[in-house]
């Protein structure tokens, strides 16, 4: 297949009124900021740019190397962008196509499965409150993402990007390569131009994780800053929406539109005060004077990668930064298990909550397992669901007790014995390592290898995670991760975005066979 056929008619072109493609050369495709612009200019139209969108995804998710990222198409995206461009802009993301993972409800046309065939047919009856915000800030729902199965919490075999609805996405960058999960259509669909912003969720590592995997920023928020009501959940105490871009500012701007008080969402703290233009405190020589320590027990031993670091190193130096290597996180072996043996009794109740609310066939995770099981030709022709029968096991009193206690502890251990207490020690603004080792095969019949990722102290206490790409292992992208103390946000985006002054490492993929 002819690359310079897979790519024609570029977001590129058609934001500056072209008609044709861009060849194997041409620079990247716009950021979400330059379409804004063009927008603004009136060099194109919220319509034309999601006839474009729907072109890529024919052509090169459906079609072409067939990435396979997108799980649904909004029938009335085009009624919608129509209907944009007849409208007064109402802010920057106005008439901006935007993906959203496929498992954030939306009481539209569309399906919120969670990638199973378990919840087909049972559309939500209310958007989430996310949702909510992006239609209010005028973005055209284009469509919903495919994801790893109930975000990777079915079992121990899972493969990230594999669903029973939506089958399997490829890393765009090298297609027999994982694209890691569980956004990994979020991720796979922004790396390659199908839309300018997506939307996924994270728990542990599923945001950041595919955002480094195929090359891309990914911002997994303090949790509580985004409002989880209608988003499919794992845990409470984790769970979150974030902005996944080509850029740290797209990133930004995208935060800002989904950020808000809701009345209704089971928030840990309050987020008034954080309710800020994150755009405005971006700025190119943020990284002067900051102190970053990186945390070289959790970098790995991949050669290639460690140099790719050290170069990064380097980079922040000459950009102002202050390094602090080496700065030791205690206790960062447990919190894994910790993490999992609280996380399971949470997600039973909060699952069964979701569900109780739901107008689906399953109305609590028993029934999902026996949903599975009668039809296990298609639900589970690859790995079975060991998670879900344990957490259905630990439905018990004294299961919930040991959940509480372990939580309370893995909050302790990551963020006042952990991340909090190495900044105090050294006098830092954030810790740094590489996110992710490059993204390894796909093999549907072993499940994902384990390749490190460095997710999990910020997630199991719910504090802020940015990735931005740092630079390429052969033909794999490779991340560098910013994480620090809650509601930090605002810090690590200012960061990463003088990370990307110096050091721009966007690479539009290549679709190469492997």
């Amino acid at each position: 297949m002819n690359r310079r056929t897979l790519i024609k008619g570029s977001l590129s072109a058609m934001a500056l009124g072209g008609s044709e493609g861009f060849s194997q050369d041409a620079p990247a495709q716009p950021s979400l900021v330059e379409l804004s612009k063009q927008l603004q200019l009136h060099k194109t139209t919220a319509e034309a740019l999601t006839r474009l969108c729907l072109r890529r995804i024919a052509e090169i998710d459906k079609a072409g190397p067939a990435l396979n990222s997108i799980i649904e198409i909004n029938p009335e995206a085009l009624a919608i962008a129509a209907s944009l461009d007849k409208q007064e802009r109402v802010g920057p993301l106005h008439g901006l196509p935007i993906l959203i993972k496929d498992n954030i409800d939306t009481a539209d046309a569309m399906e919120t499965t969670a990638g199973s065939l378990a919840l087909l047919g049972a559309r939500p009856a209310h958007d989430a409150f996310i949702v909510h915000r992006l239609r209010k800030a005028g973005v055209v729902l284009l469509g919903k993402t495919n994801l790893s199965e109930w975000a990777n919490i079915r079992s121990p075999r899972s493969t990230s990007g594999w669903s029973a609805r939506g089958g399997l996405t490829r890393n765009p960058h090298v297609l027999n390569h994982n694209p890691s999960g569980s956004s990994s259509g979020s991720a796979v669909a922004v790396a390659a131009g199908l839309a300018a912003g997506a939307i996924g969720t994270e728990t542990d590592g599923s945001i950041i994780s595919p955002a480094s995997a195929c090359g891309i920023v990914g911002l997994k928020p303090t949790v509580g800053l985004v409002s989880r009501a209608g988003i499919i959940p794992i845990t409470h105490w984790q769970d979150t929406a974030g902005p996944m871009t080509r850029t740290v500012r797209d990133a930004a701007m995208l935060l800002n539109g989904i950020i808000g008080m809701d009345p209704l969402s089971r928030d840990i703290c309050p987020v008034a005060a954080f309710l800020t233009d994150y755009t405005s405190l971006l700025a190119s020589d943020s990284l002067r004077g900051k102190r970053l320590g990186v945390v070289r027990d959790m970098a790995g031993s991949h050669p290639a990668v460690l140099a790719l670091f050290e170069e990064a190193l380097d980079k922040l130096r000459q950009a102002g930064a202050v390094i602090i290597d080496p700065v030791e996180l205690p206790n960062m072996n447990v919190l894994g298990r910790l993490s999992f043996v609280a996380a399971l009794p949470e997600f039973r109740a909060d699952l069964n909550s979701y569900l109780a609310n739901r107008s689906a066939q399953v109305k609590s995770l028993a029934d999902v397992i026996a949903f599975n099981e009668q039809h296990r030709d298609h639900e589970m022709p690859y790995f079975g669901q060991e998670f879900f029968e344990e957490t259905e096991r630990l439905g018990t009193p004294e299961a919930t007790a040991t959940g509480i206690e372990a939580r309370l502890k893995v909050r302790a251990l990551a963020g006042p014995q952990g991340i909090d207490a190495a900044l105090k020690a050294h006098g830092l603004d954030a810790l740094i390592c590489p996110t992710n080792d490059p993204a390894s095969k796909t093999d549907l019949a072993k499940g994902d290898k384990d390749v490190r990722c460095c997710g999990t102290p910020a997630a199991v206490v719910g504090y802020p995670h940015l990735t931005v790409p740092m630079g390429f292992v052969g033909d794999l992208p490779v991340g560098l991760s910013f994480f620090g103390t809650a509601w930090s946000d605002a810090l690590l985006l200012s960061l990463g975005h003088g990370f990307e002054q110096v050091q721009p490492a966007f690479r539009a993929p290549r679709f190469l066979e492997g």
